[in-house]
């Protein structure tokens, strides 16, 4: 890969980089031209391969669009450790796509439904990644991560040189890296996998995976992440999608606590909530997250897509990760202090959303 000395007002193309002819994905190399590629080609048809002009560090994506019926899944032999919000639908993709999936969850009632599937039973960690080539976990924080893998009958007991670990919890880069080394001291290969999404997409198999780590278990998981998501992202070594992804959910966090904030400050200023909502709909803001989660409100459904817990533990990672960098981030602060009021109001297990609430009571 070469350096890419591209200053401000430099064009690029997108050149075929021949990084490996999976016929899913399309792999391109960005590089300097004289006229700058279309910025409305979707990121879903082109792998990305850049080297920042810092030099610090590495980021790749490619392409993992899932045409549905038209992936060939690996015949590697998938595990999945957690079926919550986002780990029910990832495995009902997989098996949707024709994978052969062992499934683990600490409440053994929720893998009934995915046995009725056609996934296997695990009984433990440690069993189904010994049973499995490639193990994927999402869990709820790095408390829960850890643990997984390094508790009793956890998957470091099961893992074996060769055998592949994927974790897709939104965690903190620290406890990616301490998981790397343990995985990678037992000749694992260790990757990490958070998702970007809701519930929703990922049921729908559009979630934005961001992965880090070990390459080569990226390019072996092609027809998963292609089964679970609309588009995939390398980023280089392991911590970076940690670091990414929390600063994608700092974004959001703060956001749907100003969303919030506007609507209780047309009702607390005499204004119709539901004509906020709609010259916002025709703005710039526009977007389907902007509507969805604000007709939810006026409706009074906060159903859970996000838990409102996550977002406030995912502010909380990302503020401390800012006082690491030294950087500020006065916004996701404040914003962590409403979330942090909200689950004071038995929010917790609510839609992030909910954080409306704090600005009622």
């Amino acid at each position: 890969m070469e350096r890419l000395g591209a200053g401000p007002g430099s064009g690029f193309k997108w050149e075929t980089s021949p990084v490996k002819d999976d016929p899913h994905f399309h792999h391109f190399l960005l590089s300097q031209s004289e006229k700058p590629a279309s910025s409305m080609e979707p990121i879903s048809k082109r792998l990305k391969i850049i080297e920042e002009v810092t030099g610090s560090t590495s980021i790749q994506a490619a392409d993992s669009t899932a045409i549905n019926g038209s992936i060939t899944p690996t015949d590697k032999r998938i595990g999945f450790l957690g079926l919550g919000l986002m780990g029910s639908g990832i495995v009902s993709n997989l098996l949707k796509m024709g994978h052969v999936v062992t499934v683990w969850n600490r409440t053994a009632e929720k893998c009934d439904l995915f046995i009725q599937e056609g996934a296997r039973l695990g009984r433990t960690p440690a069993e189904v990644a010994s049973m499995c080539d490639i193990t994927f976990s999402c869990v709820s924080d790095p408390k829960a991560a850890r643990d997984l893998v390094l508790g009793p009958s956890g998957v470091l007991q099961g893992i074996r040189p060769g055998k592949c670990y994927i974790e897709m919890s939104t965690v903190d880069p620290e406890t990616i890296t301490e998981l790397s080394q343990v995985i990678t001291s037992r000749g694992g290969r260790f990757l990490e996998a958070p998702v970007a999404g809701s519930q929703q997409l990922s049921n729908d198999g559009m979630l934005v995976i961001l992965a880090a780590g070990d390459r080569t278990v990226y390019e072996d998981c092609s027809s998963c992440f292609q089964a679970m998501g609309k588009t995939s992202f390398f980023l280089g070594e392991a911590g970076n999608a940690a670091r990414m992804m929390l600063i994608l959910n700092m974004v959001q966090g703060s956001f749907m606590a100003t969303i919030a904030e506007g609507l209780t400050l047309a009702q607390a200023t005499g204004q119709s909530q539901q004509t906020f909502l709609d010259i916002l709909c025709q703005g710039q803001m526009a977007s389907t997250f902007v509507d969805q989660k604000c007709q939810n409100i006026l409706q009074g459904n906060f159903k859970p897509d996000y838990y409102l817990k996550h977002i406030q533990k995912d502010l909380r990672l990302a503020i401390s990760m800012g006082d690491t960098a030294n950087h500020p981030t006065p916004m996701a602060a404040a914003a962590n202090e409403v979330y942090k009021r909200a689950k004071a109001l038995d929010q917790s297990d609510n839609d992030i959303s909910a954080v409306y609430r704090a600005y009622i009571h």
